[in-house]
């Protein structure tokens, strides 16, 4: 009898436990995914009515608070009223609380939305956290209360626009898009160059870029797309305003067939004409003065805390170089070091073993493989290391090596920062500062956008974005956060893949392009990304060289292209034709479908052609590039086009 007692009241507890949770919210899937997580009851709905109020001690918050403000209009079209009023229910309110660190936030969600932080990034963070409940669930965030922080303090992404020229307004959206997955950290790559065996084994003829403008050096900047001091300087701006450092680096001394192409004196006749000689004081003034224009006065070009030197993969090919090579890069160091920057490298002093001493202390090394920078050593050596482990990080587009699409699900069940290459060390490890991916553009000139690489980029940015947040302490299984990860979008108001919800219909209503009221017709959607159709019936008349159907900011399709009068398409200074002319007066139908791989032509509904990916051999079939041909098909506005489009239809499928 007592033994059914005691059984009777252990099943009681147990059972009112259950059910004095039954009803407690369970944690929103968020990326990072979140840290703390404790559930109340009921939820929180954002409206017209609420209002975002801050402390008007705190003026960072009066910052946030409108650009939060801005956000949510941006992804609901409410335009919520900001101030330092007193908050009543119903509102979001912004704290200081100095017992927080610097990227440490809470917030409670219960009557009102309180975020508490004590830092500009941490309340960012937290407003990301809050966004992306919203953008989920219609503006209605489950009660509950969040406690959250990164493991690791940088989290970093590169983009190479040396070898391919990236606009300006690509890398705002990227600021935008990273800070909103709580990366903190954009590297760019600002000069690089192409393979020579693709281009004849001819370094004059093998192209290289150098992204800047620049006084000091006329004529430096590429012909194909640079930028201005004060576009690169408002990028800055821009990035730190949103939590974001921004990392430049300029590529010395391999990788730096741009400044050889400038003054090919300064190229190594033994080593390569990418290979700046290490050799000729004209090297060390040349550099000396490219730093300076960059990194010198009150209000450099440059406004971060960071500056990566490059220094990797020069010759090691006898003790004499791999010398001076170790003293050109203790300089670079000491160089940058003299305008108050931190100095980053390229991990090379395992490749480059020798006695001459490179600084150690401040320097942050980025590991990328371990037979060029043995992780252990360097660490020994007092090296601070940022892990981007090649094998595992690396996008190269297309090349057939390397990454074309991440491993997302192996890095998500497997990697953090804390393995780099074949070596783990401990979680958090003090001397691994955070980790990185990348995206490198190596294969200059084969064909790849800048849609390309953002849907490359996009799973890679989710997946890693968590691992550097959460460590190995991810809780969902892979196959839930990848499911549940294609919710979410770029950033509020920001749509680079040009994806559309719901089921496969029509986008765009056909009076847009009604005969003789087309011209320069905006449609309100700039394109349709990937996975797409658009079709139309024409009866076409003949049309000038260049005719355009649609145009965006970012590509144009012709109904008669520019050189040859075919239907074709340009993008990222890529001309695209298929071998298709209209007759006069001839009456079909059109489809053009578009994936990631491919872009087809259909008339009168049968396959005519399909512009996929090319292999091109150079250097006498030793060498093999493959050249991309798709499209995110442009919608912003039509052309100036005397054919009649009738029936046009865009959908969410490609058939």
């Amino acid at each position: 009898m007592k033994k059914l007692t005691i059984l009777s009241i252990i099943c009681f507890i147990f059972s009112t436990s259950i059910f004095a949770n039954i009803d407690k919210n369970e944690k929103p899937f968020v990326i990072p995914e979140l840290k703390h997580w404790e559930g109340y009851e009921g939820t929180f709905k954002i409206n017209s009515k609420t209002k975002i109020i801050y402390t008007k001690d705190y003026q960072v918050f009066s910052e946030i608070a409108c650009q939060f403000s801005s956000d949510i209009e941006k992804m609901s079209g409410m335009k919520l009223r900001t101030g330092h009023d007193k908050s009543s229910e119903g509102d979001i309110v912004f704290n200081i609380n100095n017992d927080l660190k610097d990227e440490e936030y809470e917030i409670c969600i219960n009557e009102k939305i309180e975020i508490k932080a004590n830092s500009r990034r941490a309340a960012i963070w937290a407003t990301r956290t809050i966004l992306q409940i919203a953008e989920q669930n219609n503006f209605t965030l489950p009660k509950g209360f969040i406690k959250d922080y990164p493991d690791y303090e940088m989290r970093s992404f590169m983009l190479d626009c040396g070898r391919k020229f990236i606009p300006i307004s690509f890398l705002h959206e990227y600021v935008d898009f990273m800070a909103y997955y709580k990366m903190n950290t954009f590297h760019i790559h600002l000069n690089d160059n192409g393979f020579k065996q693709y281009f004849n084994n001819d370094w004059d003829k093998t192209p290289s870029g150098f992204r800047l403008e620049s006084d000091f050096f006329p004529g430096l900047a590429s012909r194909d797309g640079y930028y201005t001091k004060e576009e690169f300087i408002e990028l800055q701006k821009h990035a730190e305003r949103l939590g974001i450092e921004i990392i430049p680096e300029f590529d010395v001394p391999a990788h730096s067939l741009a400044f050889v192409h400038y003054r090919p004196e300064l190229g190594s006749e033994e080593y390569g004409s990418d290979h700046l000689d290490l050799f000729k004081d004209e090297t060390y003034n040349f550099v000396d003065s490219l730093f300076m224009e960059y990194l010198s006065s009150d209000e450099p070009v440059f406004r971060g805390q960071r500056f990566h030197v490059g220094t990797d993969e020069y010759s090691n090919k006898d003790s004499l170089v791999v010398e001076k090579f170790r003293y050109f890069t203790d300089y670079c160091i000491r160089l940058a070091e003299s305008y108050g920057k931190q100095a980053c490298v390229w991990g090379a002093l395992t490749h480059a073993q020798g006695v001459t001493p490179v600084k150690v202390d401040n320097v942050l090394m980025y590991a990328w493989y371990n037979g060029y920078a043995d992780p252990k050593t360097m660490m020994d050596l007092g090296y601070d290391l940022i892990s981007i482990p090649d094998g595992l990080t690396y996008i190269v587009p297309a090349a057939g090596y390397y990454y074309d699409y991440l491993n997302c699900e192996y890095l998500y069940n497997n990697w953090t920062p804390a393995q780099i290459g074949n070596q783990k060390f401990e979680e958090m490890h003090p001397q691994i500062k955070g980790g990185s991916f990348a995206v490198w553009n190596d294969h200059a000139g084969n064909g790849i956008s800048t849609k390309d690489i953002h849907y490359r980029v996009f799973p890679a940015m989710q997946t890693m974005a968590t691992k550097m947040w959460r460590g190995i302490e991810t809780e969902l299984p892979y196959e839930e956060f990848n499911q549940k990860r294609q919710n979410l979008s770029d950033a509020p108001g920001l749509n680079i893949a040009g994806h559309y919800s719901g089921e496969a219909k029509s986008l765009i209503n056909i009076y847009l392009l009604k005969p003789n009221k087309n011209i320069a017709k905006k449609t309100g959607i700039r394109e349709i990304g990937f996975e797409y159709s658009v079709s139309f019936d024409i009866e076409y008349q003949e049309e000038e060289k260049g005719t355009i159907l649609f145009e965006s900011r970012d590509a144009v399709f012709y109904l008669s292209d520019p050189i040859q009068g075919k239907l074709g398409f340009a993008r990222d200074g890529y001309l695209n034709t298929f071998n298709f002319k209209f007759y006069p007066n001839e009456k079909l139908n059109i489809t053009i479908c578009g994936d990631k791989e491919a872009t087809y032509l259909y008339i009168n509904g049968e396959l005519s052609e399909t512009l996929d990916k090319q292999t091109q051999f150079h250097n006498e079939g030793k060498s093999k590039m493959y050249y991309v041909r798709t499209l995110v098909f442009p919608l912003e506005k039509t052309g100036d086009f005397k054919s009649k489009i009738k029936n046009f239809e865009v959908r969410n499928e490609c058939k």
